[in-house]
């Protein structure tokens, strides 16, 4: 490979941020951090500065982006609701109101024909491993892949429904203004 192709290509996979700019890499460090994290250990991760870091976070903390944990020394960790609302206020922007509400229809009709096939409210009332017994059709692997489709569009109806609830209110406020 010459080194026009490696420039061209993606980043090694050791060093996915080397490329952006420190607050893309702090961004992406704190992406993937699921633990209340130092600074000091942000910051060997995004390869800056410890200090940089702290004002980067305070930054993200004001945004929500990271929730801030008092100690000696503080710690950062990443803010899933933040992240959950931002893909909520994005589906709402993305779809009308029809789309959304035939989205949620069609993920409430995959959940029902889960909840139908294995007799259960929801993925976490089945026993894999006695489901699988009990069936010629499924292997433990086929149940447990449909449990886990099920508690995806369990999720993502729930997403679907607030974008929809959000964009009715929002033409509601539109059309009364």
């Amino acid at each position: 490979m010459s080194e026009t192709d490696a420039a061209d290509g993606p980043p090694p996979f050791g060093e996915p941020f080397s490329s952006d700019d420190v607050e893309q890499r702090i961004y992406g460090t704190i992406l993937q951090t699921r633990e209340p994290t130092t600074a000091s250990a942000i910051a060997d991760s995004a390869d800056c500065d410890p200090k940089t870091a702290r004002k980067y976070l305070g930054w993200f903390d004001d945004l929500g982006i990271v929730t801030r944990h008092d100690g000696h020394p503080a710690t950062y960790e990443r803010n899933d609701a933040y992240f959950e609302w931002r893909r909520i206020n994005q589906l709402a922007a993305d779809h009308s109101v029809e789309e959304l509400q035939d989205r949620v229809r069609e993920l409430t009709t995959r959940i029902t024909e889960y909840e139908e096939a294995y007799d259960a409210a929801s993925p976490a009332a089945v026993d894999a491993v006695t489901a699988a017994e009990g069936s010629d059709e499924r292997t433990i692997d086929d149940v447990y892949s449909d449990l886990g489709d099920w508690a995806t569009a369990r999720e993502e109806r729930d997403r679907y429904e607030r974008a929809r609830q959000q964009r009715t209110g929002s033409e509601r406020e539109q059309a009364s203004g």
